[in-house]
């Protein structure tokens, strides 16, 4: 029998559904049985207080009908089962609900303890709140989750009266308070996840009495105090305690955890350090993280015998030294960033680089690196140099062949333009240890990946693009996000020295703003600019008010003293980890922006010589403008404009005058003598005098008091010309006048001769 293609997929999707679903009735031959009526009560009234209104109560609810027990094909975000044990009388009980991804916005069901037989509850992935009720203390259930939920308040001491509880998982929500003693009580609990809350307190010693714990995980709370004692839980194949708020150091018995697969501690408290812990005997492990953990001294040898080791975290800490050769194990990745690791760079990570294994030595202090930079080898700032500029040799190949007053990033998206400022593109798909320079001005250096990454989760692990209408300003800038699950470095280099502001652009565009559980992440970092700690423990939903808005942080007079200048984002081990999905998590930045305070050299240049212009424009307006004032002043007060009109009128008249010099007036009066006085009035005195030539004279003096016009100056002049003041026989004298002061009306003084 021939199929073709798509038929051929449809048969073998069909084939495992049903597969799957005659997996899931393994207690039951043909499911004909019926809940007693109690049961059924039970279950109206856990709908009521869940808030899940489609179940079907005219169908059995153990007769595996689609709406009691929706199938599923892989989804770990989903779940919509009840499950019934039924005996051979037809006798049937509820013994499972799950109910996974369904947004459910009620309450954890005080009625599931009128479920005498319930074994398992999962109510993981909803908006439920409230907190664990008391009535479940009287249950025996096994496997209790509610992940991802609103949940408050403390975890009540009724807890350690489930003393069947194998399975408790609380993780991403909002639980305060200590945590209480009684939670040792649970003898057989086999996984304890707490992750994600805000539980505070010293953790209790109790805890140190589960010692069927297989599975331990604390990250993201803020208790306080030492790491306690886990030397007694021996059956831990994982213990994680990432951002947890408890202090080191590690303690010694944690060697004794021979069958740990996984141990992540990080950031941790207090300012002791302490030596490499003795891990020596856990050859089972996988993934080994001790990041931020104050570790000194050198990287044991005793790694290289981890046959299992896939992936080693120890950035951000104080070990030194050289590294030892990993290379006969099947290390997929490696994080030393952070570190003082001196000497060359082994040549088992450069000279037969493997194209899959990914290593980040950035920040450390080698003597001797590549010249190359490498896809999955990042090396950035990773030696000692005598120039602060050097952030990688493979830069060489980009010099800065300008200087560079600004940089703007339009981080992971395209190039954008808003307003004069053109955002550069950065559209690199980067990876966990990644540095290369975007171009010969500015470039990123990323480091880490996804810790309890879903291996089928299908984001993109370090580009975020919105998932909804953005309707902020410039929302061109937060269309599109660079992510990164540990450290991200965007630098500019090629600056000239001088203070700068630093502009930083962020939205959240990944979680949602809804009554889902999509809405309930936390997303938490800090912010680094040139080395210094400016946001700790930076929210972005916090800080907005929402998703989908904008929060822009400006830095300003950060110094530039080398060419360079670095922003860095560092993801702590806080906030959410798990939702929408699990994976995202870590710092997110939308766009940044590197200005100079000061004005570019060649501005300065054109500014100085406009100045020179502006200064010997302004020198020649104000020399005008004081020529204009003189006139004007000598204008007003008749020194021009009187003179000019005396002499028109003067000329203009039928009267015989001359115009003489102040000089030859004064040399002819013998400087106003009071002997050649003729005569004095109001409006001034008048003199004879004699000119070189003999000629006589008759000069009137205006007082500077005169308020004599032209025409009666003019008609007085005539008057002193027409009468006879000299004898007959001699020469007719000339009238002539002088104004040293101002305009006067002037009086002739004098009798008939």
């Amino acid at each position: 029998m021939m199929f073709e293609p798509s038929s051929r997929l449809l048969f073998i999707n069909t084939l495992i559904l049903c597969t799957l679903l005659f997996l899931q009735i393994p207690d039951i031959q043909a499911q004909v049985g019926h809940l007693p009526p109690s049961e059924v009560d039970a279950l109206h009234e856990i709908a009521k207080q869940l808030g899940k209104e489609d179940w079907n109560f005219s169908l059995n609810p153990c007769d595996g009908n689609a709406n009691w027990r929706t199938p599923t094909l892989n989804s770990q975000m989903f779940n919509n089962v009840v499950n019934c044990t039924c005996s051979p009388d037809d006798a049937c009980h509820v013994v499972n609900i799950s109910l996974k991804g369904q947004d459910l916005a009620g309450v954890l069901p005080p009625s599931l303890a009128k479920l005498p037989y319930i074994k398992w509850i999962d109510l993981s992935y909803n908006y439920l709140t409230g907190t664990i009720p008391n009535e479940w203390a009287s249950t025996k259930l096994v496997f209790v989750s509610a992940s991802a939920n609103r949940l408050s308040g403390r975890i009540p001491a009724v807890i350690g009266n489930l003393t069947t509880l194998e399975y408790l998982t609380l993780e991403n929500n909002m639980f305060s308070g200590k945590l209480p003693v009684e939670i040792g009580k649970l003898k057989n609990l086999k996984l304890l996840i707490l992750t994600a809350n805000n539980l505070t307190g010293e953790l209790p010693m109790e805890l140190t009495s589960l010692t069927n714990l297989t599975e331990l995980r604390l990250d993201s709370n803020y208790f306080s105090g030492r790491i306690p004692n886990l030397g007694s839980l021996t059956q831990l194949e994982k213990l994680e305690m990432q951002g947890s708020g408890l202090e080191g150091p590690i303690p010694e018995s944690i060697s004794l955890l021979t069958k740990l697969t996984r141990l992540a501690i990080s950031d941790l408290n207090g300012e002791g350090s302490q030596l490499f812990p003795n891990l020596s005997s856990m050859t089972s492990m996988r993934k080994l993280m001790l990041r931020g953990c104050n570790l000194r001294g050198s990287i044991p040898g005793y790694l290289s015998q981890m046959s299992n080791l896939q992936y080693l975290d120890l950035s951000f800490n104080d070990l030194g030294g050289d590294i030892p050769d990993l290379s006969d194990i099947d290390l997929e990745k490696m994080y030393l960033t952070g570190n003082f690791f001196n000497g060359s760079v082994p040549s088992w990570l450069t000279d037969e680089f493997d194209n899959e294994r990914e290593v980040d030595l950035s920040y450390n202090n080698f003597s001797d690196v590549p010249q190359s930079c490498y896809e999955r080898l990042n090396l950035f700032r990773s030696y000692t140099s005598t120039n602060d500029s050097d952030l990688g040799k493979c830069l060489k190949s980009h010099p800065c062949l300008k200087t560079y007053y600004s940089v703007h990033i339009n981080c992971g998206g395209p190039k954008v333009t808003i307003g004069d400022k053109v955002y550069e593109a950065d559209q690199d798909l980067t990876g966990a240890a990644r540095f290369l320079p975007s171009n010969d001005h500015w470039g990123t250096s990323n480091t880490g990946s996804y810790w309890n990454r879903n291996p089928n989760a299908t984001i993109n692990d370090y580009v975020a693009t919105n998932v909804s209408i953005l309707s902020m300003k410039d929302s061109q800038l937060y269309t599109v996000a660079r992510r990164s699950p540990l450290s991200l470095t965007y630098y500019g280099r090629c600056l000239a020295n001088g203070n700068y502001t630093v502009t930083l652009h962020f939205a959240e565009i990944i979680f949602r703003e809804s009554r889902s559980f999509k809405g309930l992440g936390r997303r938490v970092f800090d912010v680094y600019v040139q080395g210094v700690n400016t946001i700790k423990n930076f929210d972005i939903k916090n800080e907005a008010g929402g998703v989908d808005k904008a929060v822009i942080k400006t830095f300003n007079n950060v110094r530039v003293t080398n060419g360079t200048l670095e922003i860095r984002f560092q993801y702590t081990g806080k906030g959410t980890t798990a939702v929408p999905e699990r994976g995202l998590y870590g710092s997110l930045i939308s766009a940044i922006s590197m200005e100079s305070e000061f004005k570019p050299l060649e501005l300065k240049q054109i500014s100085h010589g406009k100045k020179r212009t502006f200064l010997v424009i302004g020198v020649v307006v104000a020399v005008l403008l004081l020529i204009l004032t003189v006139v004007g002043i000598a204008w007003k007060k008749g020194y021009i404009g009187n003179q000019i009109s005396r002499e028109r009128g003067l000329r203009g008249s039928d009267v015989k005058t001359g115009v003489f010099t102040y000089k030859q007036i004064k040399a002819a009066t013998d400087n106003f003598a009071e002997s050649n006085k003729l005569g004095e009035g109001g409006f001034g005195s008048v003199y004879k005098g004699a000119l070189l030539d003999g000629t006589l004279i008759a000069v009137k003096q205006l007082s500077s008091k005169s308020k004599q016009g032209n025409r009666e100056f003019v008609n007085e002049i005539g008057m002193i010309t027409c009468r006879s003041l000299f004898s007959e026989d001699r020469e007719q004298p000339k009238p002539c006048y002088t104004n040293p002061l101002a305009s006067a009306e002037s009086k002739l003084v004098g009798k008939p001769g």
